[in-house]
């Protein structure tokens, strides 16, 4: 997979240079990723010509609408399960996959002291809301789902009506950020900022969640092949991409 994406990636490369004008590239980005991209958007605008057009939502949400002939150049995914099945039912180019970012999932409230070094308020049961992404739609959700039942909390919360699940990770972190929810799961590239985290949070240990392998796909329907290829292949390789998104929070395989 990975040579057939080199062999893309120099076509793609060969032939951008002589479009005659820039291309506009359709992105579905997955919530948790869409502030990341944001950032990128200018300095790849800035490197290619090419404008980047953002849509954010959930995975799950975004891969129902692609398969749907939803009109998107690109899918980048919380996951890396969906836009595999997206290439293997047809709707995503074969062999232009690859993982762009490592999520990391933080337990976060807005207001400091809520959250303890070590999640121990789970347990204890000081809250009365705790938001999680739909686990069904979102990965981050299920990986929030997988903490909670690894510490065996899931059972209980659920039963008591104390777990608010919101459509996507950017409404979950909404749903903590007003208030609405104590604390929640969220993606740690929403709260990390250069001075750090606000409020108070914690990290969970990686070995209580599956990794959240985050991968990007060219989709089949993508109204200039070689241009989204091309931003894949910057997103992929080009330094300062990589130092934003780890910055950001994301680490890389």
């Amino acid at each position: 997979m990975k040579s057939l994406f080199r062999i893309l990636a120099v076509l793609a490369a060969a032939v951008l240079p002589a479009l005659a004008s820039a291309a506009e590239i359709k992105v579905a980005v997955a919530a948790n990723f869409h502030g990341t991209l944001q950032k990128l958007a200018p300095i790849y605008q800035a490197a290619s010509g090419n404008t980047l057009t953002l849509s954010s939502g959930s995975s799950g949400a975004f891969y129902t609408q692609i398969v749907n002939g939803a009109p998107f150049d690109v899918f980048l995914s919380a996951d890396s399960e969906r836009p595999e099945r997206l290439a293997k039912e047809g709707h995503a180019i074969n062999g232009t996959r690859f993982v762009y970012a490592l999520g990391v999932p933080v337990l976060w409230s807005a207001t400091p002291g809520v959250v303890d070094a070590e999640g121990k308020v789970l347990k204890t049961g000081k809250f009365r809301h705790l938001a999680i992404a739909e686990p069904r739609n979102a990965p981050y959700g299920a990986a929030a789902q997988q903490i909670l039942t690894h510490l065996g909390v899931w059972d209980a919360l659920e039963r008591d009506s104390r777990i608010v699940k919101g459509n996507s990770i950017g409404q979950t972190h909404s749903q903590v950020g007003s208030g609405a929810a104590e604390l929640g799961f969220v993606a740690l590239a929403q709260v990390k900022t250069p001075e750090g985290i606000a409020g108070s949070h914690w990290i969970p240990p990686s070995d209580l969640y599956t990794p959240i392998a985050q991968s990007a796909v060219v989709l089949t329907r993508a109204d200039d092949v070689p241009a989204a290829i091309h931003f894949l292949t910057w997103l992929r390789t080009d330094a300062k991409a990589r130092e934003v998104i780890e910055a950001a929070g994301y680490g890389f395989e």
